[in-house]
C-alpha cells in the first residue's frame, strides 16, 4: 500500500467509509502525497497526453476562437484571459502565439491561471515565458471584468460522488477497507431530493455521478460572463447527462485500478455537460459538439495542410497522426466534447451552435 493509502486506511478505520469525492480529492491534491501536488503528469514522460501536447493546432484554433469572441463583443479592454488547470502551460503558450496578430488583443489581456499545484506552476511559468502571470488557487479569486476562459480536461479531475439507485432510494458508493487494502462499497439506501429528477431515466442498479465542485465553478464562470461579458470554451470527455460508472485511473498511459495505489495514478470521471450548462445560467450555452466537428469547423484541415508543407518522412507521419488523434471518430474526435458559454444575446463562440 502506498503511504497515502495507509493514511486513508487509518482514517477509514477511525471514522468510517469515505465518499468517493473525499477519496479523489486526497489522491489528487494531498499536499505531501497527492498526484498533482507532487509531479508533472503530462506528456510522453508522464502518465497521459492531452490535446495541447499532441499538436499545437489545438491551442491555436481554440485561442483564435476566443479572440473572435472578444472581437465580436467589441474588444473590451482590459479583460481577463483565464485557464483553470493549465497543465504544463502548453495550450496557453500556443494560444498566445496564435493571437499575436489580433489587433489590441495582447495589450488588453490580463493573464490569470487557476492552478493549486506549486510544481505545475513552475512548469507553466517556464513554458509560457511571461512575467505577468497571476496564479490563483480557486476560480473565485479571479478579478471582475470580461472573462475569456478555456478549460481543457479540467472538469474531469474534480471530485465526484456516485449514487446507485435501489428499489426505494439511492445508495452512495463509498471507499472502505478490506483484506487487500482500499475497496469500493455501498452506503445505506435512502432518499435524495437532489436526484429526484433522475428517477424517470434510471432503473434499480443504475449509477449516477454528481460533481458539486464542477457545478459551483460553472456557476461562477456563467455568472461572470452574464454580468461582464466574455466567453468560455469547456473541452472534456463526457456526455450530456451522467449515467453509469465512469470513475477511472490512468498510470503510465494505461488504465489501472483506481484503488490500487492512491496518490500514484490520475483519477478522473466523465463530465456531465448538462449539469455544467444548467449551473452556468444566466449565461447562455451552446449545443454540445464533438471535438472533431468543432476543430473541423475552425479550419484544422487548412492549418494541418499549412503546417505539413516543408516536412516529410517521420515528421510528416507524426503530424498526420496527431491531426487524426485530435479529430478521428475512433480517437479524441468523438469522445471529447466542447461546450461554449457566452452572454445572452451575443453570438456563440465560433464553431459552436446556440
Amino acid at each position: 500500500m502506498t503511504p497515502l493509502g495507509a493514511k486513508l486506511a487509518r482514517q477509514i478505520v477511525a471514522t468510517g467509509p469515505m465518499s468517493l469525492a473525499d477519496y479523489m480529492a486526497a489522491c489528487l491534491m494531498h499536499p505531501e502525497h497527492g498526484y498533482y501536488a507532487t509531479r508533472d503528469p503530462f506528456g510522453v514522460g508522464g502518465d497521459f497526453v492531452t490535446a495541447p501536447e499532441i499538436s499545437q493546432m489545438f491551442g491555436e484554433l481554440t485561442g483564435l476562437a476566443l479572440a473572435q469572441c472578444w472581437l465580436d463583443q467589441g474588444a473590451p479592454a482590459p479583460f481577463v484571459l483565464a485557464e483553470p488547470g493549465p497543465g504544463r502551460g502548453t495550450l496557453m503558450a500556443d494560444l498566445l502565439r496564435a493571437t499575436r496578430g489580433v489587433p489590441g488583443f495582447h495589450d488588453a489581456l490580463r493573464l490569470h491561471l487557476v492552478e493549486a499545484s506549486p510544481a505545475l506552476r513552475k512548469v507553466q511559468a517556464q513554458t509560457i515565458g511571461r512575467d505577468d502571470i497571476i496564479w490563483h488557487d480557486t476560480i473565485e479569486t479571479l478579478p471582475p471584468g470580461p472573462l475569456y476562459l478555456i478549460a481543457n480536461e479540467f472538469f474531469d479531475a474534480l471530485p465526484i460522488r456516485q449514487f446507485q439507485r435501489g428499489e426505494t432510494g439511492w445508495r452512495e458508493r463509498m471507499v472502505a477497507t478490506g483484506p487487500a487494502g482500499l475497496v469500493p462499497g455501498l452506503g445505506p439506501e435512502g432518499a435524495r431530493l437532489d436526484l429526484d429528477h433522475r428517477l424517470g431515466d434510471t432503473r434499480p442498479g443504475d449509477i449516477v455521478e454528481t460533481c458539486a465542485p464542477a457545478t459551483a465553478i460553472a456557476a461562477e464562470i456563467g455568472a461572470r460572463i452574464a454580468e461582464y461579458g466574455g466567453a468560455a470554451l469547456i473541452v472534456d470527455y463526457g456526455g450530456w447527462r451522467s449515467l453509469g460508472d465512469t470513475f477511472q485511473a490512468v498510470a503510465d498511459h494505461a488504465p489501472t485500478d483506481p484503488f490500487a495505489a492512491p496518490g500514484m495514478a490520475d483519477l478522473t470521471a466523465h463530465v456531465d455537460f448538462e449539469a455544467l450548462a444548467r449551473a452556468a445560467g444566466p449565461a447562455a450555452h451552446t449545443r454540445l459538439c464533438p471535438q472533431g466537428v468543432f476543430l473541423a469547423r475552425l479550419g484544422i484541415a487548412a492549418r494541418a495542410e499549412a503546417l505539413g508543407r516543408g516536412i516529410s518522412g517521420a515528421a510528416l507521419e507524426a503530424h498526420v497522426a496527431a491531426t487524426h488523434r485530435l479529430t478521428g471518430a475512433e480517437e479524441m474526435g468523438t469522445l471529447f466534447k466542447v461546450l461554449g458559454l457566452y452572454p445572452p444575446g451575443a453570438a456563440p463562440p465560433p464553431g459552436l451552435e446556440p
